[in-house]
């Protein structure tokens, strides 16, 4: 019983640890809370739902399609909100600001379209059968999102630390003037962070729906919370501490909902959250910035 429940502690943990991944990489290189992220994580699941059901395409395909929708979708609000406030240099809460009303008008239209109702991926659309070894039982759609996961999360960190791109993504986070100096292409590391975030988000997004098969505009309104725990868990701007807090988060939430109260299970995230900046604001991996007079 227990090892089941930290292997779907883990696999929960792991498409949370995704979502938080674009959260604080957005936070860590452009320095703002967008709001917006959960809408993107929405948007994912229903353009997958859509892609199956009327492109048909298999699960495999939709989710990397559905991915890059969202992060295109990332690229335009970001230009659209963010953009002008960059340009501004306007204080952090100026972008809080302006991504809540955003986030509250774009959940508004979603809604009126798609309706509060929940839907389902087509039963066809990925085969229901499950594996049992030594005892733990594990479904197919549960292997396909452990090891998107991996990939994903793999291809980021080799793009982060092997290539030139990771390097001027890198370079932006420590100091966008600096970094245009000394050549980089400022605006264009900006559409790619947002792009690659939004997309993280729509995966995760996609992969939430697969393994509850429960679709809904509002879904990424409950996962920002989530997402906010993670990441002030492991340290603002840092992805090994997004992927381990993830990873802790799922395996609490289970651990919670199968030994304490379902009903409970929720209020983890939001108990590591206030715990965190209780006794350790800067999270886990997160230093504390020197002072300058």
């Amino acid at each position: 019983m227990l090892a089941q429940q930290l292997l779907n502690g883990i696999l929960a943990g792991s498409v949370y640890a995704l979502f938080a991944l674009g959260f604080t990489l957005m936070f860590g290189v452009l320095g703002v809370i967008n709001l917006t992220y959960g809408f993107y994580f929405s948007t994912g699941a229903f353009v997958a739902l859509h892609a199956t059901r009327y492109l048909h395409m298999q699960i495999w395909e939709a989710l990397p399609f559905a991915a890059a929708i969202a992060g295109l979708i990332a690229i335009v609000i970001d230009e659209l909100l963010l953009g002008p406030l960059r340009r501004a240099k306007a204080p952090e809460l100026s972008s809080l600001m302006v991504t809540l009303g955003a986030t509250l008008l774009l959940y508004s239209l979603m809604t009126a379209w798609f309706t509060t109702d929940i839907r389902r991926f087509p039963p066809t659309v990925f085969d229901g059968g499950a594996f049992e070894i030594q005892g733990l039982r594990i479904t197919l759609s549960q292997i396909l999102i452990v090891a998107a996961v991996v990939s994903i999360v793999g291809g980021l960190a080799w793009l982060l630390r092997r290539t030139k791109l990771g390097l001027a993504i890198r370079a932006l986070a420590e100091n966008d003037d600096v970094a245009q100096l000394m050549g980089v292409n400022v605006g264009g590391v900006v559409h790619l962070v947002s792009f690659i975030s939004g997309a993280l988000g729509g995966a995760a997004g996609v992969m939430i729906g697969l393994n509850y098969n429960a679709i809904q505009p509002y879904m990424g309104e409950s996962m920002m919370l989530k997402g906010f725990a993670v990441i002030i868990l492991g340290g603002l701007g840092d992805i090994r501490g997004a992927v381990l807090a993830g990873l802790a988060l799922g395996i609490l939430e289970t651990l919670t909902a199968g030994y304490v109260a379902s009903s409970m299970k929720d209020a983890v995230g939001f108990l590591l959250l206030v715990l965190t900046l209780w006794f350790r604001p800067v999270g886990l991996f997160g230093r504390i910035a020197a002072k300058r007079a």
